[in-house]
């Protein structure tokens, strides 16, 4: 064990903190404990990346960020106390330390990796919509599957599962998953859904609303006609300028958590907007 570690302590609103700790997880594969409306992050890691990332969502979300250099000890079992499991429709994703549920669809998360907990509005919103949208034997696509969460909840539903996302740290984080569900996936390539092979009858994509707009022609173009168009990680705030980007789909659900929008398109193959 170093010495010293790093310590970056982040504020913000009640509302932002758990999609932070995801974002930091997934930046930095480092454990993180959460306080009201704080996030600590303890590393021996280099925190440059980081720390880029904290200082472009100030443009968005208000937070901010402190670092010091502590010495070193154990906060494993600090943050493993931290994590609660979390039920969402179908779902109970939960810790090692938790048993699982006989009437739900498991889901175990490993604290030691980056993860989506389920706990953020947008992964909690998107489980519902998998719990409602997703069939056993489609063929699904998650865009930007970080930890993999939603890509296992579709696989446990019985869907054919394709993942990408553009972090190795994340494809790393989300095979991992995989593994310890004992759940199979059918592709997984770094990069994003322009690298996809196929169409499908439904993709996810929980990402910032200016990624979503961005790959929203490829988004659109490897949905199969009929198929379903998961959407989240909208600030309500961002959602308008969004809905231009994908308005000849049908608009079928829209679900709002605190400030976090997810949005269900289909595909119905008019070409004539819904919006």
């Amino acid at each position: 064990m170093q010495e010293f570690y790093t310590k970056i302590t982040i504020e913000s609103k009640e509302e932002f903190i758990e999609f932070l700790a995801d974002l930091i997880l997934t930046i930095t594969e480092e454990a993180v404990e959460i306080q009201d409306n704080k996030i600590i992050l303890r590393t021996t890691k280099d925190t440059t990346k980081l720390e880029k990332v904290l200082d472009k969502l100030k443009k968005d979300i208000s937070l901010k960020y402190s670092k010091n250099k502590e010495a070193n000890i154990d906060w494993i079992e600090k943050y493993q106390n931290s994590i609660t499991p979390i039920e969402a429709g179908e779902f109970y994703i939960h810790p090692s330390w938790y048993q699982p549920k006989e009437d739900r669809i498991n889901i175990l998360i490993n604290p030691a990796l980056a993860f989506g907990s389920g706990h953020h509005a947008t992964t909690y919103s998107s489980l519902l919509m998998i719990t409602e949208f997703i069939k056993e034997g489609q063929e699904v696509l998650d865009v930007g599957c970080g930890s993999g969460i939603l890509a296992l909840a579709a696989a446990k539903k019985g869907a054919i599962v394709d993942l990408c996302d553009t972090d190795e740290v994340a494809i790393q984080s989300s095979k991992e998953n995989f593994r310890l569900n004992n759940t199979k996936y059918n592709l997984i390539w770094k990069g994003s859904v322009n690298k996809a092979p196929k169409k499908y009858d439904l993709i996810l994509a929980n990402i910032i609303v200016d990624v979503l707009k961005a790959i929203s022609k490829e988004l659109k173009s490897k949905l199969k006609e009929g198929g379903f168009l998961i959407l989240s990680g909208i600030l309500d705030k961002k959602e308008q300028a969004l809905l231009k980007s994908f308005e000849e789909l049908e608009l079928v659900k829209r679900v709002q958590k605190d400030e976090w929008i997810t949005l269900v398109y289909k595909k119905d193959g008019n070409g004539e907007s819904k919006q």
